[in-house]
């Protein structure tokens, strides 16, 4: 991290910033790739305010380039395969009123991928205003524990970031664990 924050303190201001809303439109339209790194990147080099508004534009521009793509070529093919999957079902099925706050509603929920929400209501009925205004209400309560919690990481020293290191290791081994096939199946 010290090595990419180096580089970027070599770069003029407005420049770092349109780098980094370029690199979350990115993280947008891949739709799988967590921009906590980023966030991370934001807050040591902008600080807790600057990496706040920094990221938030980001985001918001991110999401509203992805919905518009999405819409441009998924609307078929998410129908076809959503037909198991209630909770996004319900978002394709529902009224413009429902699906505002069913964006709203889901990207307040941490675990919930930022990318499918706004591919799933790509391809409802939802109009392109009224997802950017959900999904930007939604966002900034989220980015907001985002942003302070890697905020407290980032200025953590040595033992605390270790901790956060092995906390994460030790999460991905039990997803891991649990996702890998038993030998009785």
């Amino acid at each position: 991290m010290a090595i990419i924050e180096s580089y970027i303190a070599m770069v003029p201001l407005p420049l770092a910033v349109l780098l980094s809303v370029l690199v979350n439109i990115v993280i947008s339209i891949v739709g799988v790739i967590p921009s906590a790194f980023l966030t991370a990147i934001n807050v040591s080099v902008f600080g807790f305010g600057g990496g706040f508004s920094v990221s938030l534009i980001g985001e918001i521009v991110g999401s509203l380039v992805a919905f518009w793509l999405y819409r441009k070529g998924f609307r078929k093919f998410i129908e076809d395969r959503s037909k198991h999957i209630p909770g996004m079902k319900k978002l394709l099925e529902a009224s413009p009123r429902e699906a505002f706050l069913l964006v709203i509603g889901l990207r307040l929920m941490p675990f919930v991928p930022s990318g499918l929400v706004t591919l799933y209501a790509a391809v409802s009925k939802m109009r392109f205003g009224s997802f950017a205004v959900a999904s930007s209400i939604g966002k900034v309560p989220a980015l907001l524990i985002e942003v302070s919690a890697t905020y407290a990481v980032v200025r953590w020293l040595g033992i605390g970031q270790i901790i956060v290191f092995g906390l994460a290791v030790g999460a991905l081994y039990i997803v891991w664990k649990k996702m890998k096939p038993s030998r009785n199946d």
